[in-house]
């Protein structure tokens, strides 16, 4: 079962120039985080029961920066993450299902979350982040 929508994962070339153009449309800012294992910095923004997740890369090789540039340089929607119970058995569904799983088990994202990404060539072009909140 999918709890609902956790957050929206959003590319940025420049975190700075990206924190400051989000809190000036006055979305609330909830901090940022360096998330070592996917290569990224992130800055989050609470909206509703969700977030928006801004995501700049640490390294140049990392997945964001290669989204980066194959967008010309410029940021955009990189994910949408939905909340699940129990991600382990969410990724065994999926598999089952036939669709291609980026992360055959769990990873840690921002906020000690276990993630895990479903590749876009199985859902019609929409990068998927299935994610476990570490207190669930």
């Amino acid at each position: 079962m999918i709890s609902k929508i956790d957050h929206l994962g959003i590319a940025v070339p420049n975190l700075e120039e990206g924190i400051e153009i989000y809190k000036s449309m006055g979305f609330e800012y909830c901090g940022r985080e360096v998330v070592e294992e996917q290569n990224v910095e992130t800055a989050f923004f609470k909206i509703g029961e969700s977030m928006i997740e801004l995501l700049a890369p640490t390294d140049p090789s990392s997945p964001i920066a290669r989204f980066i540039q194959k967008n010309g340089g410029k940021g955009g929607i990189a994910h949408i993450a939905v909340n699940v119970p129990d991600l382990k058995s969410k990724l065994e569904s999926l598999k089952k299902a036939g669709l291609q799983l980026i992360d055959e088990t769990p990873k840690t994202g921002a906020h000690g979350a276990s993630i895990a990404f479903v590749h876009p060539k199985s859902t019609g072009g929409v990068l998927f982040e299935f994610c476990q909140k570490k207190d669930q």
